[in-house]
């Protein structure tokens, strides 16, 4: 399969400590890839150094063969970005930043559309901060989905939602994957990793616990489930 992201050796220090050590995988398009880990792993460290938010110390993260910290105008058409903290101007409506989003584009989607499809066109005239946790949450994706991007990175997309909207973001993002687009994730929630995703990486302390398909992952011992393999491999890298 064709790669199209490409880790290798990245490793990212944060006062005197080694945050993402010397971390490889590679995704492959079209491919729904999870990262999972605890609070303070380096996932969201590993998804900013790929963007080019964060400059390595060591090894090299490439999108399409490509540096996004050195070719970010080249990468900026293709990629949509969900990250944990989205920070709007203040006194901003949902309309308006889906207006300024879709004016950087060449050929947005219709935010319209995607509002509609997220259940948040009745909040469209609403300001930005008036909106609950997973409102917000919703939004940061429609904002994601306006380039029409080929890859999507989502980190902790899910947090804050309920069960039933979870369940309709998750069908969302399987519909994408059904049309193409390559995800990147990152989660808390084992059932969420196993319905999503083509692959998973388990990342502790920066560095690679195991990597692969849930059933590899779940053959990797005598694991009745992905959060059992989880939590024993978690436990015995301690």
């Amino acid at each position: 399969m064709d790669k199209c992201i490409e880790v290798k050796d990245l490793t990212k220090i944060f006062e005197a400590r080694k945050v993402v050590d010397q971390l490889s995988f590679d995704v492959n398009v079209g491919e729904v890839y999870g990262i999972l880990g605890h609070n303070g792993a380096g996932k969201t460290t590993t998804i900013e150094s790929i963007l080019g938010l964060n400059q390595p110390d060591c090894g090299y993260a490439l999108i399409f063969g490509k540096n996004a910290r050195n070719e970010r105008k080249i990468l900026f058409e293709r990629i949509g970005v969900q990250l944990q903290v989205s920070y709007y101007q203040d006194n901003i409506k949902v309309i308006e930043v889906c207006e300024e989003i879709a004016a950087l584009y060449q050929n947005p989607a219709d935010y319209h559309q995607l509002l509609h499809q997220f259940q948040l066109d009745t909040f469209k005239n609403q300001y930005v901060d008036q909106l609950s946790g997973g409102e917000k949450q919703k939004l940061s994706l429609v904002i994601a989905l306006i380039p029409q991007p080929e890859i999507i990175f989502l980190d902790e997309l899910t947090t804050g939602l309920d069960v039933v909207a979870r369940r309709e973001v998750w069908n969302i993002l399987k519909n994408l994957k059904e049309k193409g687009m390559t995800i990147v994730l990152t989660t808390h929630y084992m059932e969420e990793a196993q319905y999503l995703c083509d692959r998973i990486l388990l990342l502790k302390q920066g560095k690679k616990v195991i990597e692969g398909t849930v059933n590899d992952i779940m053959q990797s011992g005598p694991y009745q489930n992905l959060e059992e393999a989880y939590l024993t491999l978690m436990e015995e890298k301690q």
